[in-house]
């Protein structure tokens, strides 16, 4: 249980990582300098923008990520409803 443990901390740690990377790069693309660790000094209004941009670049990966098994899904499921009809 300890090996998981550690697993999991390290993971958690790579996540939070990328997120930090992620929010610096849609930071800075919007010429909003971050710096490493508090930026309780920046206007609310550019936090949430920068919180914004992020959700909707992982809605569009997501997207397009998803197609595929969306579709193969939507497709299973539409069979399913003209059965019923």
């Amino acid at each position: 249980m300890y090996n998981n443990s550690n697993k999991s901390n390290s993971s958690n740690r790579e996540m939070k990582s990328r997120l930090g990377n992620f929010k610096n790069e849609v930071a800075s693309s919007m010429n909003i300098n971050l710096q490493n660790g508090y930026n309780g000094d920046i206007a609310a209004r550019d936090a949430g923008r920068i919180g914004g941009q992020m959700v909707k670049r992982m809605i569009e990966y997501a997207e397009n990520n998803m197609n595929g098994s969306m579709n193969s899904m939507n497709n299973s499921n539409s069979g399913s409803n003209n059965m019923m009809r």
